[in-house]
């Protein structure tokens, strides 16, 4: 006689073999894997000037996706052979983890807690906490000693905020777009957010002054899979943005995005 356990058990097992075999390609491609394939495939952002945003023609540009066209060059010989995949900065790290890409490139602080999931390349860009405002008579930190500034609310900014400028007033908001409004209506004097995204804010609009300050340090780092089968993709990332940094090339393309 048939067994309803036995018909159980083998249903059980064909999902978990299908499931498996549906995951089998979402394993991180080695270094030699990508040789083989010809194409890098890297998470960007597509949203934050000047790291990774579209110009005017819907083009992907800015100083990571310089980078990463770098990387493809350095790995297989042509700036072209890549895919940017646009990633929310929910998935970046995901990507990554579930082997949906190679490499990740999309404003990724280091720190130790995502270092636990995967590895992290040496910075390729010192961020931190600055300032912009469109007052005039604002242009050095001290002049918001007694000031009212703008930030957006839980965020890391608050706590580097209140240590440098002890009596200032902080303004909490939920958006760019509120921290604008208020400095548009005259309601706070400046805000502070990360140089990376304020840099951006100004060349947008370039009625506003960006202070010429890092009130922290934030390393952005490009963000590998972990494995020793992994090691030689690491490897050649690291050693990459070491050369980047030793002939000035890094130093030009920061310049070129006006990073500070």
């Amino acid at each position: 006689m048939f067994n309803p356990l036995s018909k159980q058990i083998v249903s059980t097992l064909t999902i978990i073999v299908i499931c498996n075999l549906g995951n089998s390609n979402l394993i991180a491609a080695t270094l030699e894997e990508i040789k083989q394939r010809g194409k890098l495939i890297v998470a960007v952002k597509d949203n934050i000037r000047p790291l990774g945003f579209r110009n005017n023609e819907n083009e992907l540009q800015g100083l990571e996706i310089d980078l990463a066209r770098q990387l493809a060059e350095d790995i297989l010989g042509d700036p072209q052979a890549i895919v940017l995949q646009p990633v929310s900065n929910q998935e970046r790290l995901q990507k990554v983890i579930d082997g949906e890409v190679d490499l990740a490139i999309a404003r990724m602080t280091i720190n130790t807690s995502r270092g636990r999931l995967v590895a992290f390349s040496p910075y390729y860009y010192l961020d931190g906490t600055g300032i912009i405002t469109n007052n005039p008579r604002i242009r050095a930190i001290d002049h918001l000693s007694q000031g009212k500034i703008a930030i957006l609310e839980r965020s890391s900014t608050i706590a580097v905020i209140r240590a440098e400028l002890p009596q200032a007033e902080l303004i909490g908001v939920n958006s760019y777009q509120e921290a604008m409004t208020l400095l548009e209506t005259e309601q706070v004097d400046a805000f502070a957010a990360d140089n990376s995204v304020l840099s951006g804010w100004v060349q947008q609009y370039p009625q506003y002054y960006q202070l010429p300050v890092r009130l922290s340090g934030e390393g952005l780092g490009v963000v590998m899979p972990k494995g020793l089968q992994y090691a030689s993709l690491r490897s050649q990332v690291n050693q990459a943005i070491g050369r980047w940094k030793a002939s000035g090339w890094l130093a030009n393309r920061l310049q070129y995005w006006g990073l500070p």
